[in-house]
């Protein structure tokens, strides 16, 4: 090999070590440090489990649609629920007197408790006032069916009932169709008003299933109370919506033609 040829092949060989050095250098120089955040790009998001970190625990929700066994969310009555509720509770309708009923009732079922001028009809249960008669109409002469209540008060129940009290000598304050009224929570005071105004005080107590306004001869009583004010008395529970679900099933629809007094 003369001269010439040597230095051709030593500035070849430096030609192929600088081209060498130079692709080492651009490859580091892509990489980055391998640190997103530290070169100022988006961060990665980490793995997760599948279930989202907002997410929380709820209890279930529970349909409790029959009476004695929970109670609903928005019309206590209408038969549907959203959510669990404690059991119905049940308040005897008389407060703070002594008070002594039958175990019938003339023409139709209901419960005659009679008691001292000014005791207090209270609420046997939870639930939502539904009519509330506060003027004493009736007349001797002509003894309307609609009017021998005198003042009243009915409300239908969580439990579907409704609940009727009359011959009140006052409605309590506060007390007018749609309002939300608890167990024990005083109605009225009990007098002689209506067709009571010839007998002695007491409260006209009744049960039956919820109807439109105006039904009277439905709200006056459908079954008799004496067995629920027996159990309520003495700090039971029993509850009367399976025989209130009887006699509306026996009775064939909601407004039955009125058969007595009407």
């Amino acid at each position: 090999m003369n001269r010439r040829t040597g230095m051709d092949a030593s500035q070849g060989w430096a030609r192929l070590a600088v081209l060498a050095v130079l692709a080492v250098l651009a490859v580091v120089g892509c990489s980055g440090s391998g640190d997103p955040s530290a070169s100022g790009g988006p961060a990665t998001a980490p793995a997760t489990s599948g279930v989202p970190a907002s997410t929380s625990a709820t209890s279930g929700a529970v349909t409790t649609g029959s009476a004695g066994t929970g109670t609903t969310d928005g019309d206590p009555a209408d038969g549907t629920s959203t959510t669990a509720r404690a059991p119905v509770r049940y308040r005897f309708p008389v407060a703070g007197c002594r008070a002594r009923y039958g175990r019938s009732h003339h023409d139709y079922p209901a419960a005659d408790m009679f008691t001292g001028r000014g005791c207090a009809f209270v609420a046997p249960v939870d639930g939502r006032v539904d009519e509330v008669t506060r003027r004493d109409l009736w007349d001797q002469a002509s003894d309307r069916g609609a009017d021998r209540g005198g003042r009243s008060v009915s409300l239908v129940g969580v439990d579907g009932v409704r609940y009727y009290g009359s011959h009140l000598q006052a409605v309590a304050p506060g007390i007018a169709p749609g309002a939300r009224v608890r167990a024990g929570q005083p109605l009225g005071r009990i007098g002689n008003s209506g067709s009571a105004r010839v007998t002695a005080v007491h409260l006209h107590f009744a049960i039956s299933w919820p109807t439109r306004p105006g039904i009277w001869w439905v709200r006056r009583g459908m079954i008799q109370p004496a067995p629920y004010l027996d159990s309520w008395r003495a700090g039971g529970n029993l509850s009367p919506v399976r025989a209130v679900r009887a006699a509306r099933a026996e009775a064939g629809r909601e407004v039955p033609a009125c058969q007595a007094r009407c």
